[in-house]
């Protein structure tokens, strides 16, 4: 008998999962353990929670779901608030591991977890294996033959995988096993306030009112595409402020890998063949592109990402003022559009893509604040947040990332365009003009 551990981390669902399903692939044991790691509801440098109450909500329905569909599988999910270097080698021990599969990461905090896990386990009879599972293309399925040969702009990185690379096909779920004792043993899932976080309501106006978890993001992929057909109309409307619909919302559950890039996309091949090919389902995939290029961004630059030259090691005379950041996050800045955008995203956890650009932006290049202070309060507040695109996209519109021509955005062109009749203004700010 070999018994396997899975450790999830980004990765919580059971749909094509590589890690849970090479587990799986034995005629052993296989338990799975889920933390609630402490340092992520730390401070950050700048002073925010590392993980703030709306996206915590969200990975406590989604750890929930995983509970559940784990459990329908016979397998047990122990979940802890403890380190992961306290509590694997822990479970390792107490049921006789023989090997710990897990996905892989590469950013430093992740990196050293890793190394601490590992460390810690030393004294037992374990093994490692990791699985590169975050993706629409496999770093083995690129043309580069490492991460240093990525390019610096998106759309050469893009023609070149659209031309030369192939996404592999969804893996299947694994087979039901034999019942384990440990299935009926009680781990709790912490609550917010377990986690030193206030409870909330969540906004009637959000534009995400979606729950987490694997069964909601297969809902939505459902919704979107086939019951409403939202998709086919994608291109034209992702640059909505208003609802849930202007855009497909997966970034949240992709961020803590309750949906494959891959399920997103052969679903839209599929809609492709059934439905219509269009520009909109062509755009949906060519966004998947720059959640992919982000990563492999990272994974060329590493540190860089979070130093304040970003990966071009420029110098800008960044300032660091208390009173404008306090203007910034409640919006009572000069720009009624930037204002709608921070009470949005402090009050739902939610904002839109424009809304993104154009508040990070104002926060770079005009008001010319450190861009990390700007890129920690989105850490904090988002429910989607995810390391790779919320730096990389921060570093893009701070001049010291990936954009070539280096905009400063024209925010009160961009409401005029994007808000013409003052729906998402009025929406958050009522009828106050600033």
């Amino acid at each position: 008998m070999h018994n396997n551990l899975v450790w999830f981390r980004n990765d919580l669902r059971v749909s094509d999962n590589t890690v849970l399903l090479k587990a799986c692939q034995t005629k052993g044991k296989v338990i799975a353990v889920y933390c609630f790691d402490p340092r992520h509801y730390s401070e950050t440098t700048f002073g925010f929670p590392k993980t703030g109450k709306y996206r915590a909500q969200f990975l406590i329905e989604t750890v929930i779901n995983l509970k559940e569909t784990l459990s329908a599988l016979n397998i047990t999910l122990i979940v802890s608030t403890e380190k992961p270097e306290h509590i694997l080698p822990k479970a390792i021990k107490e049921n006789t591991i023989n090997t710990v599969y897990y996905q892989r990461e590469w950013t430093q905090e992740e990196l050293d977890v890793q190394e601490l896990v590992e460390e810690n386990s030393k004294h037992l009879e374990v093994s490692f294996k990791s699985f590169y599972d975050q993706f629409l293309f496999h770093p083995s399925d690129i043309p580069y033959s490492n991460s240093y040969d990525i390019p610096r702009v998106f759309t050469q990185f893009r023609k070149q995988l659209e031309k030369y690379s192939k996404v592999r096909q969804v893996l299947p779920k694994p087979e039901l096993r034999e019942k384990d004792n440990l299935l009926n043993s009680s781990y709790s899932i912490p609550s917010l306030s377990d986690l030193g976080l206030e409870t909330f309501e969540t906004n009637s106006k959000t534009a995400f009112p979606f729950q987490g978890g694997e069964v909601s993001a297969l809902k939505r992929l459902q919704d979107y595409h086939w019951i409403t057909g939202y998709l086919s109309n994608y291109k034209e409307t992702r640059n909505g402020l208003v609802g849930k619909n202007y855009s497909s919302k997966y970034s949240a559950w992709l961020a803590n890998g309750s949906i494959s890039a891959r399920t997103i996309y052969w679903d839209v091949k599929q809609f492709e063949k059934e439905r219509e090919s269009n520009q909109s389902t062509y755009w949906m995939v060519f966004e998947l592109l720059w959640r992919d290029f982000f990563k492999y961004v990272s994974m060329k630059h590493g540190n860089s990402l979070f130093k304040i030259g970003g990966i071009l090691e420029k110098e800008y005379n960044w300032s660091q003022h208390k009173a404008t950041l306090k203007a910034w996050i409640n919006g009572t800045t000069k720009y009624d559009f930037v204002n709608a955008n921070m009470i949005e995203l402090r009050d739902t956890g939610w904002m839109s893509n424009r809304g993104r650009q154009n508040v990070a932006s104002y926060w770079a290049k005009e008001l010319q604040q450190d861009w990390r202070i700007g890129a920690s309060y989105f850490e904090s507040l988002l429910i989607d947040y995810d390391v790779h695109s919320n730096y990389g996209n921060w570093m893009y519109n701070s001049g010291v990332g990936n954009d070539p021509r280096d905009r400063k955005f024209n925010i009160e062109s961009q409401a005029e365009r994007y808000d013409q009749m003052r729906t998402y203004r009025d929406l958050w700010l009522g009828n106050t003009l600033f």
